[in-house]
């Protein structure tokens, strides 16, 4: 049982929670302190982890059955869970169940509004993984995804949607666009072999890393202007300005000829970031604002 829940676990790649989760937990943090000028509960924080591991679960689970074939094909991917038959589809879609049960039970417990766009994320949590075969513009779908997370917990704690919502939401939107279509660049052969769309095979590595850079150009602007539209003091600026070197070198260690410290730009590097905002932010608002 144990060895199976194993399997789960790094078929969803749960490790890669730490890219979303951190942002969920500020856009909570941000829209409570913004709308109702006070910190969101322990209450709401327990369903917001649960929405989120819901959320994710299910929409790893459905791009690996989604993409079962295409992995099997891809040396990169082929010993992914499914492929490599550690897991059946079957067990598959039941996991994906749960998690979607997992989801929609968290909403319910949070705000009606939450329970009111439901069908919206299930819609891009399923879509996203079609899209590699029809469009290059598929990390901008997944970043729109992603960016639920943020809106979501915002959407949780407060029942509305604001402008340093709508703000925070395309920040993390374009980030994660950004850093997807890095990762992307270790499949740009397999990709044109198989007639499958994405930055890197359509615009090439270097056309591809410039655009990404410019994707977290917008990131960067983003995170400027919350500055301006909220409460947030200079301890956030400091975070922001963590965040952006993090950028800076992310970039740096990833060029068109050396594609060696993919890996490291998109797991590693994110991860610190994502936390590094989060935990500023929290000092911030819990210091700066009793």
């Amino acid at each position: 049982m144990l060895k199976k829940m194993k399997v789960f676990l790094e078929m969803i790649k749960v490790e890669h929670t730490l890219f979303a989760l951190p942002f969920a937990f500020m856009g909570a943090l941000l829209g409570s302190m913004v709308v109702f000028h006070k910190l969101p509960t322990w209450g709401q924080i327990g369903w917001i982890i649960m929405a989120m591991v819901g959320a994710r679960s299910a929409a790893m689970g459905l791009n690996r059955v989604i993409d079962k074939v295409m992995d099997a094909k891809n040396p990169r991917t082929a010993m992914r869970a499914i492929p490599a038959g550690l897991i059946s589809s079957k067990e598959a879609i039941i996991f994906i169940v749960i998690s979607f049960t997992l989801l929609f039970w968290a909403a319910f417990n949070l705000s009606p509004l939450a329970v009111k766009l439901l069908p919206v994320a299930v819609f891009f949590l399923v879509f996203y993984s079609y899209t590699k075969r029809f469009t290059w513009a598929c990390h901008i779908i997944l970043g729109m995804t992603i960016g639920l997370a943020p809106l979501g917990g915002w959407v949780a704690v407060t029942n509305s949607i604001t402008l340093p919502a709508l703000v925070f939401y395309i920040s993390i939107a374009f980030w994660t666009a950004g850093f997807d279509i890095i990762y992307a660049t270790q499949d740009i052969d397999f990709d044109r072999n198989e007639g499958l769309h994405s930055i890197p095979s359509r615009f090439g590595v270097t056309g591809a890393l410039r655009m990404a850079k410019w994707f977290h150009g917008i990131t960067a602007v983003g995170f400027l202007t919350l500055f301006y539209l909220t409460e947030l003091s200079w301890l956030y600026l400091i975070g922001v300005v963590v965040a952006l070197a993090l950028l800076f070198y992310e970039h740096w260690i990833v060029n068109p000829k050396d594609l060696r410290r993919v890996n490291t730009a998109f797991f590693t590097l994110n991860s610190i970031l994502s936390i590094t905002v989060l935990v500023f932010t929290l000092i911030d608002l819990v210091v700066l604002h009793k």
